[in-house]
């Protein structure tokens, strides 16, 4: 058992043995040795890890420069407005596949699934490079199949990968509005070659002069740049022109080139448009597409640190859309006694299309005023198309084309005076944006017009070439017994509705029996029942 002793019988112990002169030595011997025992970790830790005590370590310490550092929440912020507007893409498929007649769906999804795929891998070979990269103002000529690459995206601090994602997904939109106009005659090979140009040279490139860091048009109006007397650069936050006015005029050039599906008769001939197959797809696509709006216009802030950048532009996005979906139903109301769908779904994304350039610069009025213009100015470019016997089955070419030059214009007219630029940890609101409407005169207008006009020119004419060469060598447009077969049979070998007879001649070989039945079944029907026309198949 151990015996313990009270604290002042201790004390009166120690100062016994000091008074020992062994016990002196020994106390001396054994305070040496534990500071000894001390100084050893002291020394092993300060070759281990000298910065413990202030000092650096024998290598060189690597310079970090400011686009070596990634910022963690502006990257997880880019990645999220990435995969939202990649569901785009969800969305512009069920939309075109609604649209369109239900003999071609097949293509239309195979299109859009393909596209996404090649685009993707042009935009890592070569795509990126030209766009984004240092260059000239014309093009960029660095970070081929994505190498030598920094670890952010200029100053933005957003991981470069990230940044490379979110814009494929855009560079993919871009694409996918073109084939839009074209559907329900174009050639699966001709898809294809349409689709290497748009997403490996014509989008890039001309996206390059207004997105790229040495742009012609994004350097505008300063010191030895294009224009300098202008004093101003263009603008466009997150796309109306190098994303929609592109892709729209690209699918102009298309449906330009085709020509109109067979049997499609204009109203100037007595005729109308061609009806969807599935409204209730459609529809539903558009709402899609809106949904991944929130990624396309508030990721394009790169910033999650722009606090109020980022509810703002998500707030005009919304009144943009809703302003555009309901004027845009009046239209078409007082144009034709009818509460039209499709006209209101075309309408919202107008209006989405037309406040993708100027979301971060104007007021939430400003956004439904320009919003609501768009609502009607697509109903009327789609009169426009009809009368000028262009045969565009979704709209694509009113609701991108026409409206993004609007969105684009309307910058000059409603920004608002508050707000600069948004930044990786804060806005810069010490040079705002002031429109004509809000006293700051043409400049910004005129700014916009020009970067509007150069882009649509050069876009439409190239286009126009790509189009005409391809066709040239007879793979734009297939046969006329291809499209009155239907191109999911002809070209995919199956229809996206297998399970229903849909034209007595195109059908798969195991509906041949199914046919016979439905003959025998039709023969005995009443009087009164309803077969689709041939329009609707």
């Amino acid at each position: 058992m151990t015996t313990r002793f009270p604290l002042s019988q201790k004390l009166s112990r120690l100062r016994a043995r000091l008074r020992d002169p062994e016990w002196r030595q020994y106390g001396r011997l054994l305070l040496a040795g534990k500071l000894l025992g001390i100084g050893f970790l002291l020394l092993a830790a300060y070759f281990i890890n000298p910065d413990l005590f202030g000092q650096k370590v024998f290598a060189a310490d690597p310079v970090l420069k400011g686009n070596d550092i990634v910022n963690p929440i502006n990257t997880v912020w880019t990645l999220v407005a990435a995969f939202l507007v990649f569901g785009m893409q969800v969305g512009f498929t069920m939309l075109e596949a609604g649209f369109c007649r239900s003999r071609e769906t097949v293509n239309v999804l195979m299109e859009c699934i393909v596209d996404t795929c090649l685009c993707g891998i042009l935009f890592y070979a070569f795509g990126f490079a030209f766009m984004f990269s240092h260059g000239n103002g014309l093009i960029g000529y660095h970070w081929f199949f994505l190498n030598d690459a920094p670890a952010t995206y200029e100053t933005t601090g957003v991981a470069f990968l990230a940044f490379w994602l979110f814009q494929f997904a855009f560079a993919d939109t871009c694409s996918t509005i073109t084939s839009g106009a074209m559907i329900g005659r174009t050639g699966f090979v001709g898809d294809l070659l349409y689709s290497l140009a748009v997403s490996g040279l014509i989008y890039p490139i001309v996206g390059h002069w207004a997105w790229g860091p040495d742009g012609f048009l994004a350097t505008m109006g300063s010191a030895g740049n294009f224009l300098p007397w202008l004093g101003t650069g263009f603008h466009d936050f997150a796309g109306s022109t190098v994303v929609h006015t592109i892709g729209g005029f690209i699918a102009l050039a298309g449906a330009i080139v085709l020509g109109p599906r067979l049997g499609r008769k204009f109203k100037r001939d007595g005729g109308g448009p061609m009806m969807p197959h599935d409204l209730t797809i459609a529809a539903s696509g558009g709402l899609l597409l809106w949904f991944g709006w929130y990624g396309f216009n508030p990721g394009s802030t790169l910033s999650a640190m722009d606090f109020e950048g980022i509810g703002r532009v998500a707030a005009n996005t919304t009144l943009a859309a809703c302003a555009a979906g309901l004027t845009a139903m009046i239209a078409a109301y007082m144009k034709g006694k009818t509460w039209d769908v499709s006209f209101t779904v075309n309408g919202f994304l107008a209006g989405l299309v037309a406040i993708t350039c100027p979301c971060y610069w104007v007021s939430p009025t400003g956004a439904i005023m320009l919003g609501g213009i768009a609502g009607v100015i697509v109903v009327f470019g789609v009169e426009l198309l009809e009368w000028l016997r262009i045969d565009d089955p979704i709209g694509a070419v009113p609701v991108h084309g026409i409206c993004g030059i609007w969105g684009t214009l309307s910058l000059g007219l409603f920004a608002c005076g508050k707000y600069g630029a948004t930044g990786p940890l804060a806005p810069d609101h010490s040079a705002p944006l002031k429109g004509l409407l809000y006293g700051g005169g043409t400049t910004v207008l005129a700014a916009q017009a020009i970067g509007s006009l150069i882009v649509t020119v050069a876009t439409f004419g190239v286009a126009m070439a790509v189009m005409y060469l391809i066709n040239a060598f007879g793979l734009l447009r297939v046969s006329a017994e291809g499209e009155q077969h239907g191109l999911d049979l002809h070209e995919h070998g199956i229809s996206a509705y297998p399970e229903y007879v849909i034209t007595a001649i195109g059908a798969p070989s195991g509906l041949v029996q199914a046919h016979k039945s439905e003959a025998a079944h039709e023969a005995r029907a009443p009087l009164g029942s309803i077969q689709p026309s041939p329009e609707m198949r």
